[in-house]
C-alpha cells in the first residue's frame, strides 16, 4: 500500500467523517497514514448536513457518511445551485474494519481531483 501522506497533498483525498460514522474510524484511518477527522473529535455534532458539507469543503476534505439518502439529495441540490463540494462518499452502515478496508481501497485509487463534486458509493 502506498503512503498517502507522501507526494503532493492535493492528490490525496482528505476525509471529514460526519456524526453518523463510528467515532473511532478517523483514528483508524490516521493510523494507516490517511488524513481524516471525525466531527466527534472537533465538537461539530448536531449541525445540519449542509453545514457539515460546507465545513468539509472549507477544510479541503471530502465527506464520508452512512446517511446516503440525505447526502445524495444534498449533492443534487448543490449541483443544481452551482455550489461546489470536494466529494461525498456514502455507504450503508458496515463494521468499522470493513469501512477501513473499503475506504483504504478508494483512497488509494481515486484522487482528490477525481472526487471533486462527485457522489461515490463505497463499494464492497
Amino acid at each position: 500500500m502506498s503512503n498517502p501522506s507522501e507526494g503532493a497533498a492535493h492528490l490525496f483525498i482528505q476525509l471529514y467523517l460526519d456524526e453518523d460514522v463510528f467515532k473511532g474510524l478517523a483514528q483508524a484511518l490516521r493510523l494507516r497514514g490517511y488524513n481524516a477527522v471525525s466531527v466527534h473529535e472537533i465538537g461539530r455534532q448536531g449541525i445540519s448536513d449542509s453545514e457539515h458539507l460546507d465545513c468539509a469543503t472549507a477544510e479541503g476534505k471530502a465527506l464520508f457518511t452512512f446517511n446516503a439518502p440525505d447526502f445524495l439529495a444534498l449533492h443534487i441540490e448543490y449541483l443544481a445551485q452551482g455550489k461546489s463540494h470536494l466529494g461525498i462518499i456514502a455507504s450503508k452502515q458496515i463494521p468499522i474494519g470493513e469501512a477501513v478496508r473499503r475506504l483504504s481501497r478508494l483512497l488509494n485509487t481515486v484522487t482528490a481531483e477525481e472526487m471533486h463534486n462527485q457522489f461515490w458509493w463505497l463499494a464492497p
